[in-house]
């Protein structure tokens, strides 16, 4: 039951727009690809066919810039039409071998409060994961402490290929942060989770620790001020299911840690979108 990895090269979309969000997202994508041996390629989406030659001819100069600047080979990758649509359907290919993709953002800001946060949109609709960033990477090599939620909800299982990856390409602590609950039915679950977490990190000789958040108070807002306590270099957490246009508009729980203060990365796993490949990630 120990994780193997394909021997096929994958690679790390960066969400492109050529802004400076999307500048610091690719310094994250080319520095997690160094140490995990993947490809790097910038995606952009244009709205209007006619667009497309000019668009090509920046993504050609961007990538030549930023693959020297960077000592990375970065490649691109230009569709016309949605971005909540083509990057999914990009990434559900499998020939495609994505592995996951990262968005750069300033945080929630103006009308997305009202409309939901875009970058939410372009999460929730991903068949891969998203690292969410917000400033350039930081100077130490590695992440080296991954804050990893836990709570009763049976999708909390399918993020953990990720703490997996992260953890053992990454040479990452975990921290397992646990909700509390008075509910007998759902501490059950929690420790049900909590152990199949455990479980699976001592299998691959990933490091842990367990922490429990407070009692009546805020598990999102406990969550980031434990993230902050540790100094942490990513929370790993999963989006809501079947997120519908009023969570988008009233402000979907997730949003409070993808958009944090501290600038945190944040990976977001779409739970119908990764469960089927836990299985295969995990036990080889």
């Amino acid at each position: 039951m120990i994780i193997k990895m394909s021997e096929e090269k994958k690679k790390i979309l960066v969400t492109w727009d050529f802004s400076q969000a999307a500048i610091n997202a690719l310094k994250h994508a080319v520095k997690i690809g160094k140490i995990v041996d993947n490809d790097v390629a910038l995606f952009h989406v244009t709205t209007d066919i006619a667009q497309t030659d000019e668009a090509e001819k920046k993504l050609k100069e961007a990538s030549a810039v930023h693959s020297s600047d960077l000592d990375h080979d970065i490649s691109y990758i230009l569709k016309n039409g949605s971005i909540f649509d083509e990057i999914s359907d990009y990434a559900s290919n499998e020939n495609n071998l994505v592995n996951f993709a990262i968005l750069g953002t300033h945080g929630i800001k103006g009308s997305q409060k009202l409309f939901g946060s875009k970058a939410l949109r372009v999460i929730n609709g991903s068949t891969v994961p998203f690292m969410v960033v917000q400033n350039e990477p930081r100077e130490k090599e590695r992440f080296t402490d991954i804050v990893f939620p836990i709570d009763f909800k049976s999708e909390n299982k399918e993020k953990l290929q990720w703490a997996i990856f992260l953890g053992k390409y990454l040479n990452s602590k975990v921290h397992l942060f646990k909700v509390p609950s008075r509910d007998k039915s759902l501490t059950k679950k929690v420790n049900v989770n909590l152990n199949f977490a455990i479980r699976f990190l001592i299998q691959n000789n990933i490091e842990y620790e367990i922490h429990s958040a407070a009692e009546g108070k805020s598990f999102m807002k406990e969550t980031l001020a434990f993230s902050k306590s540790v100094d942490a270099d990513l929370i790993l957490i999963t989006t809501t299911k079947h997120m519908t246009l009023l969570d988008l508009i009233f402000s979907a729980k997730e949003q409070y840690l993808i958009a944090n203060d501290a600038g945190i990365p944040v990976m977001c796993v779409t739970p119908r979108a990764s469960f089927a490949k836990v299985s295969q990630f995990m036990y080889g």
